[in-house]
């Protein structure tokens, strides 16, 4: 079985993120970047995946600039046997990705698709869900617990009431959630090996896609600084606080 793997280049998580003085974004020059932490445990599940020998092949695939390139080489140090960079200077919308996506899946005749449930800059949660309704594959999203059987694929996902567990018969989209596993570190000799694997750079419109913008950005913001909190004497001045002041109660 092929098992594709979406990646995303993103600011790392413990950065903390800059506003453009022009308000066009985040600043990310001369920022440290990451794999998307969703994706790097889709990345994980796969890699687990032909541990066990019930996957063959795991091809990571990114879009974006070329320095998407590093994100790909540390996707092939942790484990993925090749990758793929669809070369793009323009940020897309999820359902173009979602159009790049599916062409890709189609010519890698994948099985299967693992995804991050959503990506840390964009917080759209969208591309996997669109993904599946292009190819008209069953789907199953935040997958916490993950279980391969013949030609089957068992997802155990988080909702409200509890604990929900779903069949899907194979090719599948699955898009992973935080409790799905902990990602591995790439070793050194793995990380110089990942600098002889293949990675295939696709000029996107090699691809024959007729992609149109879907959302415009107007401009970005950083959120209020919060006012610093106070210290009350009694249980008495909290309470006229919160009735007079705060009004909440």
């Amino acid at each position: 079985m092929k098992i594709l793997v979406a990646v995303k280049r993103v600011i790392d998580p413990y950065v903390k993120i800059r506003v453009k003085t022009d308000q066009t974004g985040v600043e990310t020059q001369n920022v440290k970047m990451s794999m998307n932490p969703f994706d790097e445990i889709a990345l994980e599940a796969a890699i687990r995946l032909r541990e066990q020998g019930q996957a063959a092949e795991i091809i990571a695939v990114s879009i974006g600039s070329d320095a998407c390139q590093e994100t790909l080489r540390h996707g092939l140090a942790l484990g993925a046997d090749r990758a793929i960079l669809v070369s793009c200077d323009t940020s897309l919308c999820s359902l173009n990705i979602a159009k790049i996506l599916q062409q890709l899946v189609k010519q890698e005749d994948a099985q299967l698709v693992l995804m991050g449930k959503q990506s840390i800059d964009g917080d759209n949660n969208q591309t996997p869900q669109m993904l599946a309704a292009l190819l008209n594959w069953p789907q199953a999203t935040f997958a916490s617990e993950l279980l391969l059987e013949n030609n089957s694929v068992q997802v155990t996902r988080e909702i409200d009431g509890g604990l929900e567990t779903l069949a899907l018969t194979l090719p599948a989209v699955v898009s992973t959630d935080l409790r799905l596993n902990e990602p591995r570190y790439a070793s050194l000799p793995n990380i110089m090996k990942a600098k002889r694997k293949p990675l295939d750079i696709i000029p996107l419109d090699s691809l024959g896609l007729s992609l149109k913008d879907h959302i415009e950005r107007i401009s970005v913001t950083a959120p209020p600084v919060r006012s610093a909190g106070i210290k009350v004497d009694s249980v008495d001045a909290l309470l006229d606080k919160l009735r007079n002041e705060a009004k909440v109660l």
